[in-house]
């Protein structure tokens, strides 16, 4: 495994990281979800990221998390960076959404009883508040590093224009954002035009998810929608809608990814990789196969200018 610094931290992360948004819920197999999480962490994936409301049903992907953390990993916590988020809805009435203090303090604590920790090392406001004042969810981040219930602050989904104030705001406070999550594919690229470059100037690290676009990026859909994709599913967040308008892209990057001996997974990860701004790239699975065909991604991580700009020409198309 390869590690990389997050921002000006001295937090070093896997450059592939799991998340546990699908397929660790109380709907899923608990032992098909317990295998991938070890074999991750004797892969070298040391960077396991959840939320209070991964599941479904909300909240038992930490639970999940929690039974395998006290079966297997408990012995190993000093060796793991796990963390947590908040930030959608998890609750019903007005304390249970969106960034206030309220809702962020009691929420991480329901997720700590859950996975049955004492802290978590990376505690995130999931997505930005336009009624909350930034200086209170901020001012709740900072408070939660201090009182040692997270040991890292970091922010996810927000808008740059925001995200550059709320850098700011945990800078002055003494608890800088160690890491910005974001969304970031070949299929989608807006955080090329502002954010990296945001991220560079204030020293915070970048963690991107959704790296296979929920599986377009891979060869899963070239001969049409499988039963079991998440395009396939009813609480899936792929809808066949999205698939069609652009498989004409995709098979031509399967094909180019065939060229360099890569599964299209493994090239779309391996792309990812090739920009220092990147510091993990947050992937999921659904089996253990799919986890080791992803790390295989770290076998060729080399583009040449001629493939980059190829790749490039096959997105702008």
């Amino acid at each position: 495994m390869q590690f990389r610094r997050s921002g000006n931290s001295g937090l070093l992360l896997p450059a592939i990281s799991l998340g546990l948004w699908h397929n660790f819920g109380g709907v899923d197999v608990f032992e098909n979800g317990r295998q991938m999480v070890l074999e991750a962490f004797d892969n070298g994936i040391t960077y396991l990221d959840l939320a209070n409301n991964y599941g479904p049903p909300p909240g038992s992907a930490e639970e999940t998390f929690g039974k395998i953390m006290a079966k297997d990993l408990h012995t190993h916590r000093d060796e793991l960076v796990i963390a947590t988020k908040a930030g959608y809805l998890m609750w019903d009435g007005p304390y249970g959404d969106w960034g206030s203090r309220k809702y962020l303090i009691s929420s991480l604590n329901q997720s700590l009883k859950r996975m049955g920790l004492e802290y978590v090392d990376v505690f995130y406001s999931h997505r930005y508040d336009p009624n909350t004042p930034l200086e209170e969810t901020m001012g709740t981040l900072d408070h939660i590093v201090r009182s040692g219930k997270a040991l890292y602050a970091g922010i996810s989904n927000y808008p740059a224009d925001v995200a550059r104030k709320a850098f700011a705001i945990l800078k002055e406070l003494g608890t800088p954002c160690v890491m910005h999550q974001i969304k970031y594919s070949m299929f989608v690229r807006d955080p090329e035009e502002e954010l990296f470059g945001l991220h560079k100037e204030m020293g915070v690290g970048c963690v991107a998810f959704s790296p296979l676009a929920q599986g377009l990026l891979t060869d899963k859909y070239l001969k049409g929608i499988p039963e079991d994709s998440r395009a396939a599913k009813s609480h899936g967040f792929l809808k066949e809608e999205a698939v069609d308008p652009v498989m004409d892209k995709v098979r031509r990057l399967n094909e180019m990814a065939q060229n360099r001996g890569q599964s299209l997974a493994q090239m779309a990860i391996a792309w990812q990789l090739t920009d220092e701004r990147v510091t993990s790239v947050l992937v999921g699975a659904s089996s253990v196969n799919q986890l080791h065909n992803n790390l295989k991604a770290l076998d060729n991580t080399s583009f040449s200018s001629d493939e980059l700009e190829q790749i490039n020409s096959i997105l702008n198309g």
